[in-house]
């Protein structure tokens, strides 16, 4: 992968999204993580006035925020903070309390879809969403969550290439170390929760080769279709035709 090339297209194809759009810039989350620190970066570099990163954490670990303001400092890119977790706290309350962990923590990435949707509409800006191409794959993502979006620009990319293109452009160091975490609930990692490497969905999507959990890796990638589509719609049929 030739980056800097990559880097150019990316940054000239937001710009290009915007300008369809009648758009004026762009929102996206900020989690502290590696995906959402690339797709900062290119947003800054792509609208240096009018790219902004939203912290929204939700019974979050401290490090992650400063982990965010790190980027934030380094590319000098315009950040608010929204603490979510009484809202989230709010909805449990009014509804009732799951068991299910999964059932609860996927509340919190749609949460924050309608914040940067909020925040998005107010400022005349696109939504970004910052899921990687591995994640994409498996469907290792919160559906209406972090994948409600209005543009994907790191879709295309595996996460060891999207480590590529961060380093690049100057993500700081403690951020390219940090283990991935979607950060849905606390001792979670994306490794442990795929139960697979990235390195072997990695090797799976781009070269093929069946490591020992690809049968997991194409079972997930099936099952996970139709986050991937919209909607099924019905098709009426008339009776008179």
């Amino acid at each position: 992968m030739n980056v800097e090339k990559e880097i150019q297209g990316l940054v000239d194809w937001l710009r290009s999204k915007v300008q369809e759009a009648g758009a004026k810039g762009l929102v996206f989350g900020l989690s502290g993580g590696v995906d959402s620190a690339l797709v900062g970066a290119l947003a800054k570099k792509a609208f240096p006035d009018n790219a902004l990163g939203i912290m929204m954490p939700i019974e979050s670990r401290e490090e992650d925020e400063k982990d965010a303001r790190a980027l934030a400092e380094a590319i000098d890119l315009d950040i608010e903070k929204v603490d979510l977790t009484e809202s989230y706290r709010a909805l449990l309350k009014a509804s009732f309390t799951s068991e299910n962990t999964l059932a609860k923590s996927n509340i919190k990435p749609r949460l924050r879809m309608t914040t940067l949707y909020y925040y998005g509409q107010d400022r005349g800006y696109l939504v970004c969403g910052c899921s990687n191409a591995s994640e994409f794959y498996v469907g290792y993502y919160t559906k209406y969550g972090d994948s409600g979006a209005d543009i994907l620009p790191i879709a295309s990319y595996l996460k060891d290439e999207v480590y590529a293109l961060a380093e690049k452009l100057n993500v700081p160091q403690i951020i390219l170390d940090k283990q991935p975490t979607a950060g849905l609930f606390e001792g979670q990692t994306d490794e442990r929760e795929m139960g697979f490497s990235y390195e072997e969905l990695n090797a799976y999507i781009r070269e093929g080769k069946k490591g020992p959990n690809w049968e997991k890796i194409e079972r997930m990638h099936r099952t996970s279709s139709h986050k991937r589509a919209f909607a099924p719609k019905y098709e009426r049929k008339d009776i008179d035709k």
